[in-house]
């Protein structure tokens, strides 16, 4: 039975809780616990590499949300024959990272789905000194915004970027795209290895339309009350939330 309040449903599609565990059994009783309380998963390499994309389906299939967060990139061909069979499991967003041959090569492969499409501009556990080790010489917020721009240009369903960045990155690339902010965590949650973080009620107001948490709810002894907690500042930020069709999002997020 879903227990949100009215707010908290309105914005329950746009809380995307991270299934950043070892085992499928262990994914399922985090979602087993969560009930009707969350609608929408994010699947990462960790879980992938265990069983993941069956779990995925099987998440589909009972009628909820996932996000595979794959972070594609490799040549153009490799790109968009991996994006032709994501579509077919009926996942609502995938990860690229916001390379332009990659991007273009996964637009044109999910051309007519329901699938959106995100790039992946500058990792949330990477600031300045990451970066520069790496071999870039901008600073996170340059190369984010570059990036974002070069998404929209490739013509993306949306970004992922961390919440300090969000409201310069929705200047950038409009209303309409979806932007998916991680490394969320709740006032006076430890912060573990994410560097760039804000609290669910700054990132909507930066400009954030989705959230991504994990720990703190996976991680929570009541599961559902960390949940609905983060649901609750949602929806006070937002008493009037945007409506997912309001922001031009595909129609499976209506």
């Amino acid at each position: 039975m879903n227990e949100n309040s009215g707010d908290e449903n309105a914005v329950r599609d746009r809380l995307i809780v991270g299934l950043d565990v070892p085992t499928v059994r262990e994914a399922e009783a985090v979602v087993a616990a969560l009930g009707e309380t969350v609608s929408f998963y994010k699947i990462g390499y960790q879980l992938v590499f265990a069983g993941g994309l069956d779990f995925a389906g099987d998440l589909v299939r009972s009628g909820r949300q996932v996000f595979l967060d794959m972070k594609l990139l490799d040549i153009d061909n490799t790109v968009a024959k991996g994006v032709e069979n994501i579509v077919k499991m009926g996942v609502s967003m995938l990860t690229l990272h916001a390379y332009p041959k990659a991007m273009r090569a996964g637009v044109e492969a999910a051309k007519g789905s329901d699938l959106c499409l995100l790039g992946v501009t500058v990792l949330t556990s990477m600031d300045g000194e990451d970066l520069i080790e790496a071999g870039y010489h901008d600073d996170p917020q340059a190369l984010v915004l570059r990036r974002a721009e070069q998404a929209r240009e490739a013509g993306m369903g949306g970004i992922v970027c961390a919440a300090p960045e969000a409201s310069a990155v929705r200047r950038i690339i409009g209303p309409d795209m979806a932007l998916v902010t991680p490394g969320i965590r709740p006032a006076g949650a430890e912060k573990g290895d994410q560097k760039r973080v804000m609290t669910p009620a700054e990132a909507l107001k930066a400009g954030s339309s989705h959230l991504v948490v994990g720990r703190p709810i996976v991680d929570a002894a009541d599961k559902q009350a960390a949940a609905r907690a983060i649901l609750k500042e949602m929806a006070i930020s937002e008493r009037k939330p945007r409506k997912v069709r309001d922001l031009g999002f595909p129609s499976r997020f209506v």
